[in-house]
């Protein structure tokens, strides 16, 4: 089961110049949460921060009532078992096998012997479609199976949250997809908490509980998916539906002269286009056939066939 984290007015700096400020959510046990927003504004040094790599300056990150920002480094330690980390290129060892890849953080945290180990790998490559693939070396398949073994081995040591940087970098969109599909099958399998940071728009607007979004250096919103996804905030209309006209511009945000001229020129036709309607909200991505549907997600298969009828 996922454990809850709760961050309270974190700010973060490297030196004088601010990243965000003030950011406060609480990620809720269990669900699927995804933190949008314009390169730049900090995202990954969120993720750093939750497991206690980068020390925010002000304000508490509480992991199961626990607030890691003022632990020891040996009190921290045991925090970051409860962690998976998917990394953007899958950060595997380039002379190791999958297996070995997938093999290594049981061997080194724990005292498992090579049967049990062996067990517990192939069990998790099943679950991310990599039986067979064992004697495979990293560079001799493709991105997106590089980063199905980056999960498999974030996987092994049955964490409580998974942490997603960036899982769509360097993939089509055809095996964002199948990745897609995957996470929320895993979450109706383990449960676990995760934490998914991400630019593809398609993502946020089909496999999450809740959505963030960092801009300006705060946190715009948080909350249920449905939420932002009907949101009139005017930031938060512009990155779901990828427009140019909106506060983000190309380096940072736009100036107010700026925005007056696009407000001139486009006029109501933006704000029409793209209006929020519950009816045309993007249906939500359900676990695959095969997959055992635990509570919550039965819940939340019924309110989609729901609103499916709604639809029609």
């Amino acid at each position: 089961m996922g454990v809850e984290i709760c961050v309270e007015g974190l700010t973060k700096s490297f030196g004088e110049q601010v990243i965000w400020q003030d950011v406060s959510l609480t990620l809720p046990a269990g669900e699927v949460s995804v933190l949008l927003g314009p390169s730049g504004t900090g995202k990954s040094v969120f993720l750093k921060s939750l497991v206690g790599l980068l020390k925010p300056e002000h304000g508490s990150i509480k992991i199961a009532g626990t607030d890691i920002t003022r632990l020891r480094e040996h009190d921290l330690y045991e925090v970051r078992k409860l962690f998976g980390v998917l990394f953007q290129d899958g950060a595997l060892f380039g002379s190791m096998n999958l297996y070995d890849n997938i093999a290594f953080p049981l061997r080194e945290h724990t005292r498992k012997t090579e049967s049990e180990i062996k067990r517990i790998v192939l069990e998790k490559m099943e679950m991310v479609g990599l039986i067979g693939a064992e004697d495979k070396l990293p560079g001799e398949i493709s991105g997106g199976m590089r980063k199905r073994a980056g999960l498999a081995r974030a996987l092994v040591l049955d964490p409580e949250i998974i942490l997603f940087d960036e899982p769509d970098s360097g993939l089509d969109p055809v095996r964002v997809a199948y990745l897609n599909q995957l996470i929320v099958d895993l979450n109706a399998q383990i449960d676990a908490t995760f934490l998914i940071v991400t630019h593809d728009i398609a993502s946020a607007r089909q496999v999450p509980d809740n959505i963030g979004l960092l801009f300006r250096r705060e946190l715009v919103m948080f909350g249920p998916r449905e939420k932002l996804l009907t949101s009139r905030e005017p930031v938060v209309r512009q990155f779901l539906n990828g427009r140019m006209q909106g506060p983000i511009g190309m380096a940072e945000e736009k100036d107010a002269a700026t925005m007056a001229r696009e407000a001139v020129h486009f006029g109501d036709k933006g704000a029409k286009d793209d209006a929020p309607s519950r009816l045309s909200m993007t249906p939500r991505l359900l676990p695959g056939p095969g997959i055992t549907r635990p509570p919550r997600w039965q819940a939340i298969a019924e309110k989609e066939a729901e609103r499916e009828v709604s639809r029609s």
